[in-house]
């Protein structure tokens, strides 16, 4: 099973999948990962991140070679022993992100971004049998993560939720919603009894 966490920066998608790797509560074979990964790709897409002035294009097919490779290397052999994989951040991210930073791209002549870069995907990724959306709102969010580079910028943010909204309105039975404004603990024990459930079934 491919479990994702996913929300805004800021949301506590890494303290999550930390608390899950810690709890006892997945199998002691589970596979934690994440996407943009530390391999050369990764550090690609990273310095791109940092980059005010890099094409949002460009950036798109980084990430996208950077989730290819993840899939290669990391994702389908996990799966394919029989493990549980939970990955922080995975396709949901580009979509919600990559769809955002494209919006205003001014050589992109698609009319709707979010689908474009599914699109893209769409012929090689894996989808997750199951989301945990991390919901906070985008000033939180921003707040929380420092508002460090061009992704952490609360109109940015506003843009993306509304891409991650979208995306749960499309498949909503994949998705399960955690209210990520509430005290850290409150949160961790959702997502924990989340992912339990999950498993149960």
């Amino acid at each position: 099973m491919l479990v994702t966490l996913e929300g805004l920066d800021g949301s506590g998608k890494s303290s999550a999948a930390a608390h899950l790797a810690d709890s006892g509560a997945v199998p002691a074979d589970a596979v934690f990962t994440r996407e943009p990964t530390e391999s050369w790709y990764g550090e690609a897409v990273a310095r791109s991140i940092g980059d005010d002035d890099a094409d949002s294009l460009a950036e798109l097919f980084l990430y996208t070679a950077d989730h290819a490779d993840h899939l290669d290397r990391t994702i389908r052999p996990a799966l394919d022993d029989g493990r549980l994989v939970v990955s922080d951040r995975y396709s949901d991210s580009r979509y919600a992100y990559q769809g955002a930073t494209l919006a205003d791209h001014p050589h992109l002549d698609v009319d709707d971004p979010l689908g474009y870069v599914r699109d893209v995907h769409r012929p090689f990724t894996r989808r997750p049998d199951a989301t945990i959306y991390l919901d906070v709102d985008p000033e939180t969010g921003a707040r929380r993560a420092g508002s460090t580079n061009k992704m952490e910028q609360v109109a940015f943010l506003e843009s993306v939720r509304e891409n991650y909204e979208r995306l749960i309105d499309d498949d909503p039975e994949r998705f399960v919603r955690v209210d990520a404004a509430r005290p850290q603990e409150a949160v961790l024990a959702d997502v924990e009894s989340a992912v339990v459930e999950l498993l149960d079934e």
